[in-house]
């Protein structure tokens, strides 16, 4: 008989759970302990109804927003970006100049998809309608990236790839919020 425990011992077992649950927002302040059956009857769980499942969206600008813009900034300044790339491109390096048409593709493809296929034709799907899109826009942006990095190489050596991922992390961050 002592292995039977009443509802209320278990409501006072299962309090400190709840409590662990609201402090990090997975249940309700104002829900009550799921009550417990005996025998052939089971927990029932607490339902949130829609209106508690919104979660209210993060802010635009966060501090891990802020660090990759300010970094971005940052290393444009302290390694001279735009001297290189304007040397660059004053030296007409294939590298640099097919990392470029490689780029402007990529971002072509992502602008048809959300200008075009997105917002004048509705089509919010489009990654199931055009199955392809994604993976070309994958595609030729990473094979930028490699172009970007050979062609800079001379200039920053090592470190190239850590300059231009730090540019790319700002420069999404920054368009991030944009919209």
């Amino acid at each position: 008989m002592a292995e039977l425990k009443t509802a209320a011992q278990e409501g006072d077992l299962l309090e400190p759970l709840l409590r662990l649950r609201r402090q990090f927002g997975r249940v309700p302040q104002g829900t009550q302990p799921p009550s417990q059956g005996f025998g052939d009857e089971t927990v029932t769980a607490v339902e949130f109804t829609s209106a508690e499942k919104k979660e209210k969206p993060l802010p635009r600008l966060n501090v891990h927003s802020a660090f990759w813009i300010v970094a971005s900034i940052a290393v444009t300044y302290y390694v001279e970006f735009f001297k290189a790339v304007k040397e660059m491109i004053q030296t007409e390096s294939g590298w640099f100049m097919l990392g470029g048409w490689l780029l402007l593709g990529s971002l072509s493809v992502a602008f048809y998809c959300i200008i075009y296929l997105e917002w004048y034709r509705g089509i919010e799907d489009y990654d199931t309608a055009y199955p392809a899109l994604i993976p070309i826009t994958t595609a030729s942006f990473l094979a930028a990236a490699i172009c970007f990095n050979v062609a800079l190489w001379s200039v920053w050596s090592f470190l190239t790839p850590l300059v231009l991922f730090t540019q790319f992390m700002g420069v999404v961050m920054f368009i991030s919020l944009l919209g």
